[in-house]
């Protein structure tokens, strides 16, 4: 990845973690990495936990941010969440949501929140 990539996606993310704090979403971890997987954003929304995967991309990218996460990557989510749950000894509700940011020139960044995105289908 080249540095510009990098520094975008790390934009992305405090762009996205801002966003949910100023709706009372307490931030737990960024960039939480370990064996099998990474995390962008964990959180707590309410009661539940979330893990946030954050998509960044520049206006008039050809693929949404949202579109470019599909199912192995849903379910490379799904087993990082499980992972970070047992580690942490955490038994209640958690969920997966997509945070796409796109970064606008001379615009604030659009930011899109897309909740629970495995519906459940993963989590059983």
């Amino acid at each position: 990845m080249t540095a510009e990539h990098l520094e975008k996606g790390r934009l992305g993310e405090t762009v996205a973690a801002r966003y949910l704090a100023e709706r009372g979403w307490k931030i737990l971890e960024k960039n939480v990495s370990f064996r099998g997987g990474e995390l962008d954003i964990v959180a707590m929304d309410g009661a539940e936990l979330v893990v946030v995967e954050v998509r960044t991309r520049s206006e008039g990218w050809m693929q949404r941010g949202e579109e470019s996460v599909g199912p192995r990557k849903l379910g490379r989510l799904v087993r990082a969440g499980r992972v970070y749950t047992d580690s942490r000894g955490w038994d209640g509700p958690w969920r997966v949501d997509i945070v796409a940011v796109t970064l606008r020139p001379g615009d604030e960044p659009l930011v899109e929140r897309f909740e629970d995105v495995t519906a459940g289908a993963y989590r059983t």
